[in-house]
């Protein structure tokens, strides 16, 4: 069997979640099971529901329960949030641990650093939680250097023009 691979798609520009996406249907193409966890884009979502269609090969998440950003939400809404947010972190790591899928995408994890919802020690030992056959992609603006050594693949996205 292949191993599994570490990826993040990171960058200023468009296309992280669609290029983690793209991933996703061609897994599911090939008869792996994927699971895409949204942080940081409120209970809506970036509008993938039509992915929602493709179950049960993709399942989407989202453990939050505004409608708003993140960013838009009151510091007591914020902390609530983060709690949410903490749960989807937990079902990540239960996933892994348990061979619960053959893809794992963590849609705007980096972003939880940005925020410092979650630490670049807990993102790594959840890589270190990964067996081998298991894909995890990770999406963001900001790759974090202490991430480089655990990831196999870093894409950077930004918009030329």
């Amino acid at each position: 069997m292949e191993r599994g691979r570490i990826t993040v798609f990171c960058g200023e520009g468009k296309g992280k979640t669609s290029a983690a996406l793209g991933q996703a249907i061609f897994g599911a193409s090939k008869g792996k099971s994927v699971i895409i966890i949204q942080f940081l884009k409120g209970k809506a979502g970036e509008g993938i529901d039509f992915i929602k269609r493709l179950e049960p090969e993709i399942k989407v998440f989202s453990f939050e329960k505004s409608d708003a950003n993140f960013q838009e939400l009151s510091p007591e809404e914020q902390k609530e949030e983060c709690m949410n947010i903490r749960n989807g972190m937990n079902f990540a790591r239960k996933v892994l641990s348990t061979d619960g899928c053959d893809i794992l995408i963590l849609d705007e994890v980096l972003g939880l650093l940005d925020k410092g919802i979650v630490t670049g020690e807990e993102l790594k030992a959840l890589m270190e939680t990964k067996d081998e056959e298991t894909d995890l992609m990770f999406t963001g603006i900001h790759m974090w250097e202490e991430l480089y050594a655990y990831a196999d693949d870093v894409f950077r996205i930004d918009t030329l023009k």
